[in-house]
């Protein structure tokens, strides 16, 4: 497939190319499942204490830390937490991978794939602000604040679901259940869900899901008026995809560039139409000037007309 093949394909579905809805899957449960065959490995290794010497030596060093001192010395955890999950129960990824899936295939479905990325991360972004100042400046939340840490998909599948609602409330899911469900109430049940989870601990979680939430409302209303915020992104993407890309062209070439004015083939040939009162008032000109008057169009016309014996 060419490089101008891949930049207009037609809609997506899940497994092909470009898909971003896959993508993000993919990177969830790849890293999921990576950090789980560490954990045994360290549970063989060292019995009862591989778990903690785990978190301690691989694990947190991609959760996010509320402890502002602790988060300089590894930044990087601003974007890793996003897309790291809790190993001790597979349930806390499965929740989130569903509704990523669920809210992810819609907007993906109504925007294409350009915008999925940008809010899953700008939602992330949000979350974790909005975490990391609620442990800062909430008197009930400083106690805990050397060991807090966040983790999760959680705030930036929160941005997709607000943002997915925002842009479509009345979208149905399930037509043949009396004609669907409305996204609103599908966004309504999560929302319940989520909070359903704040008795059981885990308040500055929650927190960083209402920066993801504000983040995703924020974003779709941008775009509605014509700011894409994700702009940026996408070209940086797309800039480290065709790194390596042979079929992408080079910098400073365009297609008409390429196509048209460094082709050795003339693109078309202009060939007047031949009629006989054309040749008429050209036979015409030629009794009144002579023939040296007529221009080079009339002269290959005229001899066009010698040719199909028009003359």
């Amino acid at each position: 497939m060419s490089y101008y093949q891949q930049r207009n394909q037609s809609k997506l579905s899940i497994g092909q190319d470009g898909n971003s809805l896959t993508l993000l899957l993919t990177i969830n449960l790849s890293i999921f499942a990576i950090l789980a065959f560490i954990k045994v490995v360290y549970y063989f290794s060292f019995n009862t204490q591989g778990v903690g010497l785990f978190h301690e030596q691989i694990f947190r060093w991609f959760t996010l830390p509320a402890d502002v001192d602790t988060f300089v010395t590894r930044p990087w955890t601003l974007l890793t937490h996003m897309f790291v999950h809790d190993t001790v129960s597979i349930w806390h990824i499965v929740g989130n991978m569903l509704w990523l899936w669920a809210f992810g295939y819609i907007l993906q479905d109504l925007t294409g794939n350009k915008n999925l990325v940008p809010l899953y991360i700008y939602g992330g972004l949000a979350g974790a602000a909005l975490y990391v100042l609620a442990f800062n400046f909430i008197p009930a939340l400083k106690p805990s604040l050397p060991v807090s840490e966040a983790f999760g998909a959680s705030a930036a599948v929160m941005a997709i679901a607000i943002g997915t609602t925002v842009l479509a409330p009345g979208y149905r899911i399930f037509p043949m259940l009396n004609g669907g469900i409305p996204l609103w109430v599908i966004t309504l049940i999560y929302l319940l869900v989520d909070l359903a989870g704040i008795p059981f601990g885990n308040a500055g979680g929650h927190i960083a899901h209402l920066g993801g939430a504000a983040m995703g409302y924020a974003f779709v209303m941008a775009l509605q008026r014509g700011h894409n915020w994700g702009g940026w992104m996408n070209s940086f993407f797309d800039w480290v995809n065709n790194l390596f890309n042979p079929d992408k062209p080079s910098k400073g070439t365009s297609p008409k560039t390429t196509l048209y004015y460094n082709s050795k083939v003339q693109p078309y040939k202009k060939a007047n139409l031949v009629t006989q009162q054309r040749i008429d008032e050209i036979l015409d000109k030629i009794s009144q000037k002579g023939y040296n008057s007529l221009s080079d169009d009339e002269k290959e016309m005229l001899k066009r007309a010698s040719q199909e014996d028009l003359l």
